[in-house]
């Protein structure tokens, strides 16, 4: 190998070059002081194979890597560099190399090589060792600018000849290598994975997040707050550093559910990401976490809650939650739905698990999708594919009961979610869009949906789903509504909030955002109002980037988490140890990061109240001096009301507290972020803000009543001074005002306004009092109802 690769040999040089600050040691445990941790023998091909260990006949230090029983000469001592080194950059390299084995040759040279993958290796530097003497391998190695390392494996070895076997103490004998080195340009930073586009516009309501993405939403419902479900697809999301564009999305890479929450539909709080599946995972006899569903039940007199999800497309499992939040534990040792359950034969993807949990506290499971049996006519494989599947749960919700049923849903494919509003059930689930797994491509039956849409069934029994309970179309493919780039599967959920139903769906907008029409899979999650007709039936869902209505204005005297979001541009969030200040310990809790000059964020519809907020405390974590976050109202360009400066620590977290002037109202609260250019500014973790202080107000007691008098109605308004001093009063009234001045203390004024008709329809009386306190004339204005008067 080695000679068939001298043509390549990179320039070396035994003058080592100048190490620079900026330089950094690459290889790990390069004196084998740790055994032959981060080495192991070359792999690159089906024939190298040798046997490491570690000798104290070293160089140096108490320890050597000895290579023995080498099948190939390329069959030497390796560690994997990839990652570490870059293309274009310069390295210096140095090992102490020795071989004594009697049958060798006097003198021997060695190769210090990399692989850079597939049948591309180069050598870098050399040496020509006598035998029994430590040699010393010395040089340096430029990687070609054009060169791909994605895979950089660096070995040691001997030079390459055809059938080393026929001469083994030649080219096959043991050697001893120590003091490995290679020196240069530190690794280079991971792409940065934050979407620093502007992807939900302000005013805009979808997609939901715009800092993640997130797909195949699952609404649960709990106290007045939302909790979404949601596959991880920002898992596989790697940006180009150049281009911005990322890979297409890899789903069997995805063992992780995202989590996000909402009291409102429009300001999302991130609780990050559940490592569900994996070898870290809760539940790790699993692979993969897919379209998410969750239920609740009290079970053994305990309120417990399931996070069910996909397998892949093989099976399907269940974890076990304390809160909507955690913390999860698996009851399991292996899935919950799959090949062996009873009632599934004829499934191809026992997937997409989504719970139902009945009023009398009967759990359910719908699941299934995937190709029609090949058993089926063609016809039938395409309209009617008998491909998802009910089935009950047991009391404890992690075990099935009984055998599943076919639920015979027209061009059916996956995503099945049962809900029940006024005694009706109804079955939602997409459509496939045709091809030779659903008999080849043909126009479905009249009514039926076309290919990647929601459909709806209708039934009295959630155990009972014919062809006839098929209702129509509930969601055409998002496609129809965002343009090009944003077709593909579709995913839905059914969740009521405050007597109103909302349905959830996914679409690539937020991919779109970032790289235009060419999207490559990432989805993110939306929320449109359903409304129903008075048979029950439901009106068709029209995607837009407008969403729900904001249901309740927002809160801001509590602790809010930062990376609470109604809108933001250019910010990530990260996971960081302790509980959440805002939902308990045993809650998550996340801090917003990648914080650079010009990002901001936003809270919608905060209601700051009459007399306003007067100050906001920040939780952060400066990275830098210099660093400020102005609190505007309205707009991230409006004036700034307060700021808060980043003048504590460097490193350290702070609670800061900023004044503010004017923050009043029910308004949209902007964060923005100011500091040294191409920084990380700073970290943070929560806002409170704090109500400003009362000022000075007139004291008046305040009456309004209706009366009769001789058939004629009348409006009496009486105002008493509980002040200190005089008081000018004036009461105003539908029917007229009066003015008093110097009204003095104890005293009244009072008035009785004639209507001039029979009767008073129900209102408020207007009193205003002015009087001079500490020096400043102050104004207070009370409103006081009164009720409606009848006078026959």
């Amino acid at each position: 190998m080695a000679a068939a690769a001298v043509a390549t040999l990179l320039t070396a040089s035994f003058a080592a070059l100048p190490s620079y600050a900026a330089d950094e040691e690459l290889v790990v445990n390069g004196g084998f002081e740790d055994g032959t941790t981060g080495w192991f023998v070359n792999d690159g091909n089906a024939t190298d194979a040798g046997v490491l260990s570690t000798t104290d006949d070293a160089f140096s230090g108490a320890a050597a890597a000895l290579t023995t029983e080498r099948a190939t000469t390329g069959s030497g001592p390796m560690q994997d560099l990839s990652g570490l080194v870059q293309a274009g950059e310069a390295y210096e390299l140095s090992a102490r190399i020795r071989y004594d084995a009697a049958d060798a040759p006097a003198t021997k040279e060695f190769f210090a090589t990399m692989h850079y993958g597939g049948s591309s290796y180069t050598n870098l530097v050399s040496v020509v060792a006598t035998k029994g003497q430590w040699a010393l391998m010395e040089g340096t190695f430029t990687i070609p600018a054009a060169q791909d390392v994605t895979t950089a494996r660096l070995f040691f070895e001997t030079p390459w000849t055809a059938n080393p076997s026929a001469d083994p103490g030649t080219h096959l004998m043991d050697f001893t290598l120590d003091d490995v080195s290679v020196v240069g340009a530190p690794p280079p930073p991971p792409a940065s994975r934050t979407i620093e586009v502007l992807g939900k516009v302000p005013g805009e309501h979808n997609p939901l997040v715009s800092h993640k993405f997130g797909a195949d939403g699952f609404g649960f419902v709990e106290d007045g707050r939302v909790y979404m479900y949601l596959t991880n697809d920002t898992q596989g999301y790697a940006p180009d550093p150049v281009t911005g564009i990322s890979p297409q999305i890899n789903y069997g890479d995805i063992n992780q559910i995202t989590l996000i929450s909402s009291e409102d539909l429009v300001n999302w709080t991130d609780h990050g990401e559940i490592q569900v599946a994996g070898p870290d995972g809760v539940a790790p006899f699993t692979n993969n976490s897919w379209a998410p569903g969750f239920a609740k039940k009290v079970v053994d007199g305990v309120e417990k809650y399931f996070l069910y999800y996909a397998n892949g497309g093989g099976s399907s499992n269940v974890l076990t939650g304390e809160s909507p939040l955690g913390p999860w534990a698996s009851e399991r040792t292996s899935t919950l739905v799959n090949a062996s359950t009873p009632g599934v034969e004829g499934v191809a993807w026992p997937f997409d698990p989504a719970p139902f949990v009945d009023d009398d506290g009967t759990g359910y499971l719908y699941f299934g999708g995937g190709p029609a049996s090949t058993s089926m006519p063609a016809a039938e494989r395409f309209n009617n594919p008998k491909n998802i599947r009910a089935i009950e749960l047991g009391d404890d919700m992690v075990s099935t009961t009984g055998s599943a049923v076919v639920v015979d849903a027209p061009v059916a494919f996956e995503a099945a979610h049962v809900f029940e509003r006024e005694g009706i059930y109804y079955l939602s689930y997409s459509s496939h869009f045709g091809g030779s797994d659903f008999g080849g491509n043909q126009t479905p039956l009249p009514g039926y949906p076309g290919g990647g849409q929601i459909g709806y069934m209708m039934s009295d029994d959630p155990m009972t789903w014919p062809k006839e309970t098929y209702a129509g179309v509930l969601f055409p493919n998002q496609s129809q509504f965002f343009g090009a780039g944003t077709g593909g599967n579709n995913h839905q959920s059914v969740f009521e909030l405050d007597g109103k139903f909302y349905f959830t769906y996914h679409a690539p907008t937020l991919n779109k955002r970032i790289n235009g029409n060419t999207t490559q899979g990432y989805r993110s999650p939306h929320i449109q109002e359903l409304t129903f007709d008075e048979d029950g039936t439901i009106q068709q869902v029209v995607g837009d980037f407008a969403g729900p209505e904001q249901v309740r204005d927002l809160d801001p005297y509590r602790v809010i988490e930062a990376e609470t979001f109604a809108w933001q541009q250019g910010l990530a969030t990260a996971k960081v140890e302790g509980g959440s200040a805002q939902f308990g310990d045993g809650a998550p809790n996340l801090v917003v990061r990648d914080v650079d000059d010009g990002d901001w964020s936003a809270l919608s519809s905060v209601d700051l109240g009459a007399d306003g907020a007067g100050s906001v405390t920040a939780r952060v974590k400066p990275l830098v001096e210099g660093g400020r976050i102005e609190v505007r109202l309205d707009d991230r360009t409006a004036p700034v009301v307060g700021t808060i400066p980043l003048d504590t620590a460097v490193g350290e977290w702070a609670e800061i507290t900023a004044e503010l002037d004017g923050a009043t109202g029910v308004r949209d609260v902007y964060f923005t972020f100011s500091g040294p250019a191409g920084q990380d500014l700073v970290e943070v973790d929560t806002w409170q803000f704090a109500p400003a202080e009362a000022g000075a107000s007139v004291d008046l007691s305040v009456t309004a009543e209706a009366r009769c008098v001789a058939g004629k109605a009348y409006l009496a308004v009486r105002a008493t001074n509980d002040d200190a001093a005089a008081v000018d009063v004036v009461l105003s009234t539908p029917y007229g005002s009066r003015v008093f001045t110097e009204v003095a203390p104890g005293k009244g004024a009072y008035q009785s306004f004639p209507a001039r008709t029979a009767s008073v329809p129900a209102g408020v009386a207007s009193v205003t009092g002015t009087s001079t306190l500490d020096g400043e004339e102050v104004t207070t204005t009370f409103e006081t109802p009164f009720e409606a008067a009848g006078c026959s």
